[in-house]
């Protein structure tokens, strides 16, 4: 099956999985979708995720969620550039999330990072998504 947008796949897969109170979510694997999640890990919205490659060639991320007091961690999680209508942004106008306590991931040239790091690092690109 082929998928025209598969990080809003993931992104709603993992929505989907925090409205059920399921522990872990898989998806299949991408290059991009490892990027992210590297993100959502380092800033603690997930616990961790492994991938895992078959004998056909194909690989899943298995990704485990993490919950607070019985809450998810992540309240909302929404594509902000879709394949229809991309959303670029320079260095000097990255949006704050939710006055700084959500993060916005972008893919740049220096990689996909957070919000705040980019601004660190003087650089502008697409915005992904964000999560608060």
């Amino acid at each position: 099956m082929s998928l025209s947008d598969p990080l809003g796949d993931m992104l709603t897969r993992i929505r989907n999985a925090y409205g059920r109170k399921k522990s872990s979510v898989s998806t299949p694997a991408s290059r991009l979708r490892a990027r992210v999640l590297d993100v959502l890990k380092s800033e603690g919205y997930i616990r961790d995720y492994s991938q895992t490659d078959f004998e056909n060639g194909k690989s899943e991320i298995e990704i485990e969620l993490k919950y607070f007091d019985g809450a998810p961690v992540v309240r909302d999680i929404e594509r902000v550039s879709k394949p229809g209508r991309r959303v670029y942004v320079s260095a000097k106008s990255i949006p704050h999330v939710a006055n700084g306590l959500g993060i916005a991931i972008l893919s740049t040239p220096k990689g996909v990072m957070a919000d705040h790091e980019a601004r660190e690092q003087n650089v502008g690109g697409e915005i992904l998504c964000q999560v608060f």
